[in-house]
């Protein structure tokens, strides 16, 4: 598992909707989890776009350390700490950045450093599925009126500047 788990290993979550063309060669890895094989992230991400999908990649880099002796548990519980973080729930696969090992006070460890990704068929991450659930966003135009949110309070127009007068300015 330490040889199958490196940079650009990818995760996906199972039950991820994927295009019907694509296949992949795939092993469980952890409870709801399977490992891509023969694939890397950018390899995956061109068969991915060719079928007409996205992968998309969340720029924040996810990272855990694991303390321990058994270099192959250590990665996986590390893994299983990437998982469990709140910020990759809301994503259907997880691709390793980085697996580093060392000691610290003569204690083995290993770092592993991951990006959520994320499949879907559209080009808009997270589309809703409908405009009701993105609440009143709509904005009301109506010409020689003021502009403001649907159902708020309407502003008075201004009236054009005029330039001022010399007799206003020396108060006279």
């Amino acid at each position: 598992m330490a040889d199958t788990i490196k940079t650009g290993t990818i995760l996906i979550k199972e039950g991820t909707s994927l295009p019907n063309a694509l296949r992949l060669e795939t092993e469980s890895f952890l409870k709801g989890w399977t490992l891509v094989k023969n694939l890397d992230g950018y390899g995956l991400d061109r068969k991915i776009y060719g079928e007409g999908w996205t992968f998309f990649c969340i720029a924040e880099e996810i990272r855990a350390t694991v303390f321990g002796i058994d270099v192959q548990r250590m990665v996986r519980r590390a893994i299983e700490r990437i998982l469990a973080n709140p910020k990759s729930e809301k994503f259907n696969s997880l691709e390793i950045t980085q697996v580093a090992s060392g000691r610290f006070l003569g204690i083995r460890y290993v770092t592993v450093s991951a990006n959520s990704r994320h499949i879907q068929e559209s080009l808009i991450l997270f589309r809703a599925k409908g405009l009701q659930e993105l609440g009143p966003t709509r904005i009301d135009y109506r010409p020689n009126q003021s502009r403001g949110l649907v159902g708020g309070t309407d502003l008075p127009l201004q009236e054009t500047m005029r330039a001022p007068n010399l007799a206003t300015i020396l108060n006279l």
